[in-house]
């Protein structure tokens, strides 16, 4: 018989019901295991979504030996903390984005991965859509040429909550690390992980975060990426991939079921797919059965490349929080 690949989850939140219901779409996986600082919303998550154990603390959860990797969906400023312990109790871990609130956070979970030899990858599931593996394939087999530029946004207008997560700069709200890491990740895999040049502007609310940035990056062989993001604002919430040869059009990329290819004056050539978190599961999964600790789909030199511009454009716009002040 084939084992049952058995997931915890540590931090029971609204992202994590979402992975906890999507993983019932792989057979051959469960949700086994979940961990909160409290045992009370741990053991309600577990009962919700047929889960063996819970645990009322992070530490119970990493030390559980039957765990064959760890979903963190905890807020990101606490995502370093949480891996790390993860991975020094030799769990496989898929970190929700992003990765870490800064370069270095992101370096220290992968510094730790490699040193352990153990799994870790960044929760881009996005990347793993069958959309988004379809527009991969029509870029390596060239067909829309070479890729001169790309555009691509993701705005939403949040309610007013100075308090809450993605306005409170104590959480590292804001709009570039809620949001912008999509484009900037889309960025990375269209166009490569290494811009000569990161360009950003920002409106800094009363509240301290980006309530709205805007990127230009600069590749070495002239093309461009034009990237938007917000918490305030409203935007289409899609990307277009222009090339010497056609484009290619994806409709709410972040969550793709649809994207166009055109080259010339050909008829458009169009692809739908269904969306899910189980699709980056199932690539942890993929990868562990292969005995690999990272994934060539979405390596951690890129999740270090995605960090960095990242904190590049903030310290542009003038943007820091108060736990990089701190240290």
């Amino acid at each position: 018989m084939v084992k049952t690949f058995e997931w915890g989850i540590l931090g029971p939140g609204n992202i994590a019901r979402r992975f906890a219901t999507d993983l019932k779409n792989l057979p051959e996986a469960k949700l086994a295991a979940v961990g909160s600082r409290s045992v009370e919303r741990a053991s309600a998550f577990a009962a919700e979504f047929g889960a063996d154990r819970a645990y009322g603390s992070y530490e119970e959860l990493a030390a559980d030996p039957d765990v064959d990797a760890i979903y963190v969906a905890t807020p990101h400023p606490f995502h370093r903390e949480h891996t790390l312990l993860c991975l020094e109790h030799g769990r496989a871990v898929l970190c929700e984005k992003p990765m870490g609130i800064n370069e270095r956070q992101v370096r220290d979970m992968v510094d730790c991965a490699r040193a352990q030899d153990v799994f870790l990858m960044e929760a881009m599931w996005t990347r793993f859509l069958p959309v988004i593996v379809r527009v991969r394939e029509w870029l390596q087999d060239g067909a829309i040429g070479d890729v001169r530029m790309l555009s691509a946004d993701f705005g939403f207008r949040t309610g007013w909550n100075p308090q809450g997560r993605l306005l409170n700069l104590d959480l590292a709200g804001g709009a570039l690390l809620d949001v912008g890491v999509y484009v900037v990740a889309l960025a990375a895999m269209v166009l490569g992980d290494s811009p000569v040049e990161v360009q950003a502007s920002a409106h800094i609310g009363e509240t301290g975060v980006d309530e709205q940035t805007a990127m230009l990056l600069r590749y070495a062989d002239g093309a461009l990426a034009v990237l938007s993001c917000a918490v305030r604002t409203r935007t289409p919430q899609e990307a277009r991939i222009q090339g010497t040869e056609g484009s290619i059009y994806i409709p709410d990329f972040w969550h793709a079921t649809s994207a166009v290819l055109q080259v010339g004056d050909a008829e458009p050539v169009g692809f739908e797919g269904p969306v899910g978190y189980h699709y980056e599961a199932a690539e942890v999964m993929s990868c562990l059965a292969s005995g690999d600790t990272e994934s060539a789909t979405m390596s951690l030199d890129e999740s270090i490349a995605v960090a960095r511009m990242l904190e590049e454009a903030r310290s542009i716009v003038g943007l820091s929080y108060p736990m990089e002040r701190a240290k």
